[in-house]
């Protein structure tokens, strides 16, 4: 495992409109020292010619295809396999960073020996520029705190692989929510989330986004509390209320 690398796991399907951003915001980045792996999960547009045309001449930068379209928890899990870094970054394909994103992550997890952290982003339009929404975090997060407070965003998110191991940063096989399921599986061993409440990350929101369904949405977050971590319904419904006040107040 290298010491200092960041590796970098990208799940693709049919993301060619975004593709040449998120290898841009990834080469931008003021901190050099990571490895990019894209998922290509069958994709059917040309998401795999384009990623094709930028690894050719970097190392940095590799492609695995999928044999069957599997979902993003097995393209996450097949990147979270191969990576060598000692930090896995998760960045889904139509999201983008700041340059400094992955310097200032790093230096505030070696700093304080954490081995959680994520970071506050703003909302963007579908041309990848922010719309002014900005979502603040809070400076941590325990496993109870989080199951009513859905704020930990994908592609903010860094995780210590020495300290976790992979098998614990694994993500469920479920359709939708795979990634919170994670991060409330990390946190009910005892881990703490640690936040930096400042704008690392751009959302954007496009018409396709699973999570721009607010219907698909609650649907999701309610499946998660009965059917992967089988709370009572009353605990359920207790959680379930503060996850909608709180996913209400970070769109207002």
């Amino acid at each position: 495992m290298n010491k200092e690398l960041v590796s970098i796991v990208v799940p693709v399907y049919n993301a060619e409109r975004f593709l040449e951003d998120t290898i841009k915001t990834v080469e931008n980045q003021t901190y050099k020292d990571w490895e990019l792996i894209f998922i290509n999960d069958c994709s059917k547009d040309n998401s795999k010619y384009i990623i094709e045309q930028n690894i050719k001449n970097n190392d940095k930068m590799k492609l695995i295809n999928l044999e069957e379209n599997s979902g993003a928890a097995i393209a996450r899990n097949t990147g979270i396999n191969i990576a060598k870094g000692k930090y896995i970054c998760f960045l889904d394909a139509d999201d983008l960073w700041v340059e400094e994103k992955l310097e200032k992550q790093v230096n505030f997890m070696k700093e304080n020996d954490y081995a959680f952290s994520f970071a506050g982003y703003e909302f963007a339009k579908e041309d990848g520029k922010g719309n002014g929404k900005i979502v603040k975090i809070p400076e941590k997060l325990n496993y109870k705190q989080a199951l009513k407070n859905t704020t930990i965003n994908t592609s903010t998110v860094m995780l210590d692989v020495e300290k976790l191991g992979k098998d614990l940063i694994q993500m469920p096989n479920v359709k939708r929510g795979q990634d919170a399921a994670t991060w409330w599986k990390i946190l009910k061993q005892g881990e703490t989330a640690y936040g930096i409440n400042e704008v690392l990350a751009y959302y954007r929101r496009t018409k396709e986004s699973l999570s721009a369904n607010k219907i698909t949405a609650l649907k999701r977050t309610w499946n998660l509390y009965r059917n992967v971590e089988h709370l009572n319904i009353f605990y359920s419904f207790y959680n379930f209320c503060w996850y909608a006040f709180n996913a209400i107040k970070r769109r207002i």
